[in-house]
């Protein structure tokens, strides 16, 4: 089933997660643990993350160093296949420009329709690590409108190479990213917006927005929304902060607001137990309030906390 159709039909907030394809070394049962922890709070669909290769420095005995790529997480059009079979619920695998090109982009595209797969989530995805700037692959994109504009095509039947007889159309839902507290690469806030039309007006039919902390950051982007345009659902992000580090690390890596009363009342506690209580005490507080005002969806960043986002939902949901 497609995720516009569960929203559009949908009587009440929707509760989605996300989780990472495991680790090369690890095996899927990690996933299905996270899994069954959820499942029985009746998640209306399930993203699974996609990560890019990156460089790999390997000493050798003899001094040497040895400059590999490789991917840490390989497996999230697998995965998807067999989360969606196991647990009969729909799954939206993340489709990104880095490390794809146009071609590599469009077998994916065949090879999610073969396994029965018709939503994905549209993103440029990270710099790769170790660089600071974003570099797309040698035929790929640089921005992910054009990884929507792509999905679209082929949903209309359109293939890069044209001579095919009669190509069928492939026909996927697509969500794209949203933030809230704009991107960190971008100039401003109307910039940001700009991009974020473009990816619709090229056929993306709902926004995730990236996690943030402030809820009226979340309600005042809705707005500035609406006001260019942009009349999609738009699903609210969230992640709780469990971890000292997080209030440090958060900010920079997604350029998001934590507010100095909750930051203070993380660095007094004295024990990581503290921490987590205080991390989920605040999520629940936020996510009770977005329900109250009657967001479309939420979709909880895990990152292999199920524990404690199964407790969020039971006590709002």
């Amino acid at each position: 089933m497609k995720v516009i159709d569960i929203i559009n039909n949908a009587k009440k907030t929707l509760f989605t997660f996300e989780i990472l394809p495991p680790l090369k070394g690890h095996i899927i049962s990690d996933v299905y643990q996270t899994i069954d922890t959820l499942i029985p709070y009746n998640p209306s669909y399930i993203n699974i993350t996609n990560h890019q290769q990156e460089v790999v420095y390997i000493d050798h005995p003899d001094g040497s160093i040895e400059r590999r790529m490789m991917r840490k997480r390989p497996g999230t059009i697998g995965l998807s296949a067999a989360i969606q079979h196991r647990y009969g619920i729909p799954v939206v695998p993340h489709l990104i420009c880095g490390g794809n090109s146009k071609d590599q982009i469009e077998d994916q595209l065949v090879e999610l329709n073969f396994l029965g797969i018709d939503n994905v989530l549209a993103l440029r995805g990270d710099a790769m690590h170790g660089e600071h700037r974003f570099s797309p692959q040698v035929g790929g994109y640089d921005h992910s409108d054009l990884l929507v504009k792509q999905i679209n095509d082929i949903s209309k039947g359109i293939y890069l190479d044209d001579s095919y007889n009669n190509p069928k159309g492939l026909d996927f839902c697509v969500g794209v990213a949203g933030y809230p507290e704009k991107h960190s690469e971008s100039p401003n806030m109307e910039k940001d917006i700009e991009m974020l039309k473009r990816k619709i007006d090229k056929g993306a039919e709902y926004i995730v927005t990236q996690l943030f902390f402030v809820n009226e950051r979340y309600y005042e982007f809705v707005d500035l929304c609406y006001k260019h345009g942009i009349h999609v659902p738009i699903i609210a992000g969230v992640k709780p902060l469990q971890r000292m580090r997080d209030i440090d690390l958060l900010p920079q890596t997604f350029h998001i607001e934590i507010p100095h009363s909750f930051v203070e009342k993380i660095e007094k506690a004295k024990e990581a137990s503290e921490i987590r209580k205080i991390g989920l005490e605040y999520a629940v507080k936020q996510v009770e309030d977005l329900l109250d005002h009657k967001v479309p969806g939420i979709h909880f960043y895990t990152q292999g906390k199920a524990t404690v986002v199964a407790k969020i939902v039971e006590a709002t949901f």
